[in-house]
């Protein structure tokens, strides 16, 4: 690939569908702005993901562009394209490996086209990369783009963006629910966005309980709109009585409240990531997932906790119904490890 000039440019990322994929792109978007300080960069992402990326101040601009949505028909699909052409881009990182977002960039006119040579959309791109021999984290699959087109690609680490209005916006929350800004508290997030991923909600409410019992801590559920039954499930098989505020936080809002507890526990989840991005403390569970491919990444307090029970991972079947990879990691063994790290000592 040959490396792209470093002048003044106008530059479109083509990012990709789901909240976690998005955190993982922040390396990659801190790198193109860092190499082009005074480009006008832009990001099309889906509505949904709109959030994660909506404070980040390395972003001039935010296109929604959703194959579920608007840009599901073929009209919405040359709306789009049209909006691209008019905005005159000249050149565009294909994060997103499908073959429909390199055929918008070509019919938009914009000049030079980087992305990975999958789907035999290779005929689309000015500037190809073959994809790696081997699965590599998500960060990483986005970074070597950037390297490969000659940018610093060294840094590595989560960035998601809190304003000072998100962190008041949380404090209401949490003291609309009875939490002071002075009480420790452990955030359990048990959400994920197919079963298989989730932790079982009585071993989520068993530790709870023992955290308040041995600690001292107050205990948050997070979670959203969705994981509301889920969020009841665990309240109801608990002895102590915790605070949640499923559904009552935007993703920013999510990432302040956060930002203030003692420890996040969480299993692999677009709020997990955002847990790492803060700094806090986080217990990540792991089952059919790979955390060497969307595990926690770059600097952090976390520590991932998996069990090896023989089964392919990773593995996206989202009609398992053993989740005997989940239910191998046990209430101690997260006890044992909040222990080992001091997380509450």
């Amino acid at each position: 690939m040959n490396k792209i000039k470093k002048t003044r440019k106008k530059i479109l990322i083509f990012s990709v569908n789901w909240l976690g994929d998005v955190i993982f792109t922040s390396p990659f978007i801190r790198a193109v702005r860092e190499a082009f300080p005074d480009s006008y960069i832009a990001c099309a992402v889906p509505q949904r993901c709109k959030e994660i990326l909506e404070s980040n101040t390395r972003i001039n601009e935010l296109i929604p562009f959703d194959e579920k949505g608007p840009e599901r028909s073929l009209r919405g699909k040359l709306r789009f394209t049209l909006k691209l052409r008019k905005d005159k881009f000249d050149t565009v990182f294909l994060l997103h490996r499908s073959m429909t977002r390199a055929l918008i960039a070509r019919t938009a006119g914009i000049k030079t086209r980087i992305g990975y040579d999958t789907k035999k959309r290779g005929f689309l791109l000015t500037e190809k990369l073959k994809m790696p021999p081997r699965q590599v984290h998500r960060v990483q699959h986005f970074l070597e783009l950037a390297r490969a087109a000659g940018l610093d690609a060294s840094k590595n680490d989560y960035e998601f963006f809190i304003t000072e209005l998100d962190r008041k916006k949380a404090l209401r929350i949490l003291d609309s629910e009875g939490v002071s800004g002075l009480d420790d508290f452990v955030a359990i997030n048990p959400g994920g966005n197919w079963a298989p991923k989730r932790w079982p909600a009585a071993s989520f409410a068993e530790l709870a309980d023992k955290l308040i019992e041995k600690y001292g801590v107050k205990i948050l559920i997070t979670g959203a709109e969705k994981d509301k039954t889920l969020t009841e499930a665990i309240m109801k098989d608990m002895k102590n009585k915790p605070t949640s505020v499923c559904g009552k936080t935007g993703l920013r809002e999510l990432a302040s409240i956060f930002e203030r507890a003692r420890l996040v526990v969480s299993g692999d989840s677009g709020p997990m990531h955002i847990a790492v991005s803060t700094g806090v403390n986080v217990v990540a569970l792991f089952g059919p997932t790979s955390p060497d491919i969307t595990g926690p990444y770059g600097k952090g307090n976390y520590e991932v906790l998996k069990k090896d029970i023989g089964c392919e991972v990773p593995c996206y079947d989202p009609s398992c119904g053993d989740n005997r990879c989940m239910k191998a990691i046990t209430v101690d063994d997260v006890l044992e490890v909040i222990e080992k790290k001091g997380y509450l000592g």
